[in-house]
């Protein structure tokens, strides 16, 4: 086979696996579309309890770390602003809106070491698992970066409620 040949063959191979990972991602967004992101604004009176900046990791089915949903505003790793107030936890992503998870929607706090195509060392993710609506507990994996996760999930871990906690 010649070089041109050859060049060809490894550009088809390219488009090919191109239009693969496209139409992968688009049939993620249209199986996940049923899901939305709980934007707005907390509560007037809410009093802030911790800000921690890093990095949104992603969003996955609850205690499935490797099934990273295609949610609008979830659906890419991000830097990230996280505010903890008493009546809830604003995640404040580049180019997006303000996403609010509130007192009841929390469900849990925790460390984790590894989320989709993100591995760090051993509890260097916080991961908080909250309902995305009423049946539908999702985890969101956060890494800050001039903090503990563990500072970042003891500061959230005291908003969850009793029912809340209910996976």
């Amino acid at each position: 086979m010649s070089r041109e040949g050859a060049l060809l063959v490894m550009v088809g191979v390219a488009v090919v696996l191109l239009a693969l990972l496209a139409w992968a991602w688009v049939r993620r967004t249209r199986r996940d579309a049923r899901y939305s992101a709980p934007v707005g604004e907390l509560p007037e009176g809410s009093v802030e309890t911790a800000v921690f900046s890093g990095l949104y990791v992603a969003t996955t089915r609850h205690d499935e770390p490797l099934e990273r949903l295609a949610i609008k505003g979830l659906g890419f790793r991000s830097r990230l602003d996280v505010t903890v107030t008493t009546a809830g936890v604003a995640l404040d992503l580049r180019g997006q809106p303000r996403i609010v998870l509130d007192r009841d929607r929390l469900v849990d706090a925790a460390q984790a070491t590894v989320a989709i195509d993100r591995v760090v060392e051993r509890d260097g993710l916080t991961r908080v698992s909250w309902r995305i609506d009423d049946e539908t507990v999702v985890d969101t994996y956060l890494r800050p970066q001039e903090a503990s996760a563990k500072a970042l999930a003891d500061a959230i871990r005291p908003l969850i409620t009793t029912t809340g906690s209910d996976a």
